[in-house]
């Protein structure tokens, strides 16, 4: 999912770059033929199914320092309606076609580099409304992998703060989105959750010459803790707290081992948080805490999902990758 975010942005390369290029992306067990050196991406929601597919470049394609670059082999885009998919955009190497606003198939031919999506150019509402919708959908995901709690976490300084809807992903302007919901959001849903966790504790924020601070007070401690001196589960907790209730809700969160550093009594209070704000929108967890995978369960009636290591790789207990597509509809319009 957030490959297929990064794609949407333009930036694919350079997330599977971060990542260790490509070569570390691909399988590396057993039984793989030069003709599978290709990563398959495929997500569907509701009202649209986006599948991606891209490869290395080869030294045919791309001078010898950038014959690992990832080059799109395959994308396409399709409209769900009552099990029947509709495309909307096919990719094949050199060929791009779309759907319009009139629902006419037209060749895109705005210049697209190859090693990056065809959506991430798509920003025309009036001539492709519905792959636009598509993108900026994606673009609303939000991602939260890892927060650095460590001390010289930009978490713990004094930060310039701007109204801030959305926490980013790495959580750097914390104080300034805590203090958008103190101010702007809901504050009483914030107060609530900070003293389910934390009986009796007050947030405040502090503007400073330097920024905004966290100001964190405690009973039976004689004055509030800075930023700098709030342990790591505070802290991680805090971040929690800043982007589950965020002013500005996307239609999907996804919380990475969001249990890290947190101390066992605040498992609860972060179930029912989940939980609480998971009305809103769609929240994806992956934790390694049975306590609150069992607790969230509790709360919901939802059943987990197991993840589990076959041969090195891991999958979902009972799930086939890209499962969902055996009862799927093919049928499709217009374009063959």
């Amino acid at each position: 999912m957030y490959l297929l975010s990064c794609a949407a942005r333009g930036e694919l390369a350079s997330a599977i770059a971060d990542e260790g290029g490509i070569t570390s992306a691909l399988w590396a067990g057993e039984d793989l033929k030069p003709e599978d050196f290709k990563i398959a991406l495929s997500m569907r929601t509701a009202n649209f199914e986006y599948n991606l597919q891209f490869g290395p470049a080869g030294k045919t394609s791309r001078p010898m320092f950038f014959k690992n670059d990832p080059v799109i082999r395959l994308e396409e885009i399709f409209r769900l309606e009552k099990g029947v998919r509709k495309t909307l955009l096919r990719r094949r190497l050199g060929s791009v076609t779309a759907r319009n606003s009139q629902g006419k198939e037209v060749e895109y031919t705005t210049k697209v580099s190859d090693s990056e999506a065809v959506l991430s150019a798509l920003k025309d509402p009036v001539n492709f409304p519905e792959l636009f919708a598509v993108r900026e959908e994606i673009l609303a995901w939000r991602f939260y992998h890892h927060f650095r709690t460590d001390m010289d976490s930009p978490l713990r300084m004094p930060q310039i703060g701007v109204l801030t809807p959305v926490l980013s992903h790495e959580g750097k302007d914390l104080a300034a989105a805590l203090a958008s919901i103190i101010e702007s959001g809901d504050r009483e849903a914030l107060e609530a959750a900070l003293d389910e966790a934390f009986p009796g504790a007050e947030l405040g924020i502090v503007s400073t010459p330097a920024g905004l601070s966290l100001s964190f007070s405690q009973p039976g401690l004689l004055r509030p803790f800075s930023g700098s001196e709030l342990s790591d589960g505070t802290l991680q907790y805090l971040c929690l707290l800043a982007a589950l209730l965020s002013l500005s809700s996307p239609s999907v969160i996804v919380l990475n081992e969001p249990e890290t550093s947190l101390h066992p009594g605040l498992i609860e209070p972060l179930a029912r948080l989940i939980v609480r704000c998971s009305k809103d929108c769609q929240i994806w967890i992956t934790t390694h805490s049975l306590e609150l995978s069992d607790r969230i369960m509790d709360l919901t009636g939802y059943e987990a999902y197991e993840l589990t290591k076959v041969r090195g790789q891991t999958k979902l207990v009972g799930v086939g990758l890209g499962g969902y597509r055996e009862a799927a509809a093919d049928e499709d319009e217009g374009i063959n």
